[in-house]
């Protein structure tokens, strides 16, 4: 996947919008409600990646059971995959999409629900 399939296909989530805060080269997909990153999608050492937001027991199995993806690069590792999208990569399509999918669920605001007044 190219980086701007992979960033088309970040746009298709609702309120997500694209962002070059740190220019041309690094893209950052963000809600629009909450401004919080869901997706980077950049290279690093030459190849194209997407780091996303993971639940942090999901991130380490995600790493034991991939060769392409490992600990974000410059995020919390704790929290963040990146996951290496060019020749080699093991992680098919429907996982990545999991996977981005994860993420936005995890950064979207989340919905409170009202106290009732007694």
């Amino acid at each position: 996947m190219t980086e701007k399939e992979l960033i088309d296909y970040c746009l298709t989530y609702e309120a997500a919008f694209l962002d070059y805060p740190f220019g041309e080269g690094v893209a950052i997909i963000k809600h629009s409600i909450n401004k919080k990153m869901f997706a980077l999608v950049s290279r690093h050492h030459g190849r194209v990646h997407i780091s996303l937001k993971c639940d942090p027991l999901k991130a380490e199995i995600l790493r034991e059971n991939y060769n392409s993806v490992e600990p974000a690069y410059h995020m919390n590792k704790k929290h963040w995959n990146m996951v290496y999208m060019e020749d080699g990569d093991d992680v098919s399509l429907e996982e990545l999409y999991d996977m981005v999918s994860d993420s936005y669920d995890l950064v979207k605001p989340k919905i409170r629900k009202k106290k009732e007044v007694k």
